[in-house]
């Protein structure tokens, strides 16, 4: 086991093309530490990992590995041949493993080789060969690897049934989960892990959070979940501006002592600011009585001169950065009885034969000003109810009612709201025509430039595509937002956005998401799909897993029905449960 440092950048510096990233930038990591790398899109943290894991290098300066670690990198988007079966991908976790298991049979072929049995010699130092192999092989975990490979696939959610399906067949988030069981196997001494909960569903997110916390090595995450942060970070590295700043503690406790101590230099450069002018005034003073005749005063002067230029100048704090201005309204009150759905199913073929019934007898009821949750399993049908409640998909039974003065708005989780082939400013001018002014100035608060209104939808990353998003919406001034997994390619600050303007929102929101901290602090009701069946929870994230503790135990719930029936009210406000603001009278709104 490696103790101390395990990697380190000394002076490192990265540009991309003509666009220098980075800077000189310097860093030591330890063998136990508990890592979370924060900053804005762009900032160079994906790079960070790159060169930590060797495949980028810098442009000057070091990045430097401890000889003995081994480092295991996850990438945002995990690449494996698709024709390749979900356990055959698992079972190459370890190179090390796969060279001496091949080594071993080279060296079985050989003792079979009539030229190397019949020569006594040969044979001993093949055989002797063999048994180093073989020990070497033991002592690394080889006897049981296959055991050990399928125990950590279950572990991870998936059963014997998916181990033959091809790679193809898997979503994002179970590719994710193959990336992950492999570096779980290998458990190498640093692991660097770069986004890996985005596509995860909340099992998923669990079970992440206790791998890193029972592992064995030091971990650096890059991450936008606030919550996953929060319970696995023990130091937060903020990159920004092309520096690091580390903080003890986690994103929470980052938070706040990044708050104190910008406020804190905030007041030292006012006073040095203030100390500056009135030497500065002292200076001048002295010259004019001096009027270029008395030494002495020109003397004092210059003192003081030269004092101003040693004292070291403390930067202005950028209290705020500049953020996307995102303001999202109604454009006019939609229906009391915002939707309604009856007895839900839908199936498709499934892939092994037979159909696979995603959603079996789903019910909702949702009225206005409410702020509706859905969480669940990747593959429980969250998205395609979403489709059969805007029309995209026919379900096989059911019904679902739309209330006659409810506009919709979509926010997709893949972007299929965009045409790729747009330019920015045709993709916007979709929604609503408009002069070149206010376009530019309306891509301005989704921090575009003018210049990038041209750019094709399909070369946007992630985050910019999820900003033209944004900016539809906006335009849109619906009064019921159906948004799929909203903060998926968002930075913490974008999020931290979008959640206070979803605060001042006057309209009714239906949100699908694993975003733990976005779900506690936007959400006034959460409805579980499992099983093809919902399960409602009346109140915000926090409140549905003690709920779920306390239905598990079989205990009574601290809220009648009719206490939730009555608190639930238009669900509008930050008092859900434990915060949830109650707005309505016991029993149902009256039907538009």
């Amino acid at each position: 086991m490696v103790i101390g440092t395990v990697a380190r950048l000394a002076k490192a510096t990265v540009y991309f093309g003509a666009q220098e990233i980075f800077h000189d930038l310097s860093w030591e990591i330890y063998h136990d530490a508990r890592i979370g790398l924060v900053g804005p899109n762009g900032a160079g943290k994906s790079s960070i990992l790159k060169l930590l894991a060797g495949e980028m290098e810098t442009s000057q300066g070091l990045a430097q590995i401890t000889r003995g670690v081994r480092v295991g990198y996850l990438p945002q988007e995990v690449q494996f041949g698709l024709e390749r079966t979900l356990l055959d991908e698992a079972l190459d976790a370890s190179p090390t493993l796969a060279a001496l298991e091949h080594e071993m049979q080279s060296l079985e072929a050989q003792m079979g080789d009539p030229q190397i049995y019949g020569d006594a010699k040969k044979l001993t130092r093949v055989m002797e060969r063999h048994a180093r192999v073989v020990a070497e092989f033991e002592e690394k975990g080889g006897l049981n690897f296959d055991n050990r490979v399928r125990s950590t696939l279950r572990g991870l959610g998936f059963g014997d049934e998916d181990f033959a399906l091809p790679l193809s067949a898997l979503s994002g988030g179970q590719k994710k989960l193959v990336g992950l069981a492999k570096l779980l196997i290998e458990q190498p001494e640093l692991l660097l892990l770069d986004e890996p909960d985005n596509h995860l569903d909340l099992r998923g997110k669990e079970f992440l959070e206790k791998l890193i916390a029972d592992y064995p090595g030091a971990v650096v995450i890059v991450s936008h979940d606030r919550y996953l942060l929060d319970i696995v970070a023990e130091e937060i590295a903020e990159l920004e501006d092309g520096k690091i700043t580390l903080y003890v503690g986690n994103y929470s406790e980052y938070q706040f002592e990044k708050r104190q101590k910008l406020l804190r230099q905030q007041q030292m450069f006012q006073i040095q600011q203030r100390d500056i002018q009135r030497l500065e005034f002292s200076i001048r003073r002295l010259m004019g009585w001096a009027s270029g005749q008395n030494e002495k005063f020109v003397r004092r002067a210059r003192s003081m001169q030269k004092r101003l230029d040693k004292m070291e100048k403390i930067d202005r704090p950028r209290m705020e950065r500049r953020a996307i201005g995102l303001d999202l309204n109604a454009a006019k009150r939609g229906s009391n009885k915002v939707l309604e759905i009856q007895h839900l199913a839908k199936s498709f073929p499934d892939p092994r034969g037979g159909e696979n019934d995603v959603l079996k007898d789903v019910n909702l009821t949702m009225w206005i000003g409410e702020r509706v949750g859905i969480i669940g399993p990747n593959g429980a049908g969250k998205t395609v109810l979403f489709r059969c409640i805007l029309g995209q998909e026919e379900p096989d039974r059911g019904e679902i009612y739309v209330g006659p003065s409810t506009t919709r708005a979509y926010y997709s989780q893949e972007h299929e709201t965009l045409n790729f082939d747009n330019t920015i400013a045709e993709e916007v001018r979709r929604v609503k025509p408009m002069l070149d002014r206010e376009l530019f100035g309306l891509l301005g608060r989704f921090l575009f430039r003018a210049e990038d209104s041209k750019k094709k939808i399909r070369n946007l990353s992630g985050g910019e595509k999820a900003r033209v998003q944004m900016a539809k919406l906006m335009l849109q001034s619906a009064n019921l937002l159906m948004l799929d997994e909203p903060t998926n390619h968002l930075d913490i600050q974008s999020a931290e956005v979008l959640e206070e303007s979803l605060e001042d929102y006057n309209g009714s929101l239906l949100m699908i998401s694993h975003d733990r901290y976005f779900l506690d602090n936007v959400a006034t009701r959460i409805v579980e799909l499992a099983d093809g069946k919902l399960t409602e929870y009346l109140g915000n994230y926090t409140y549905y897993v003690e709920e779920k503790a306390r239905r598990a135990r079989g205990a009574v719930s601290k809220y009648t029905r009719d206490e939730d029936e009555e608190e639930r009210g238009n669900g509008k406000g930050k008092e859900k449960r434990g915060q949830v603001k109650a707005k309505t009278k016991k029993g149902k709104l009256p039907e538009e």
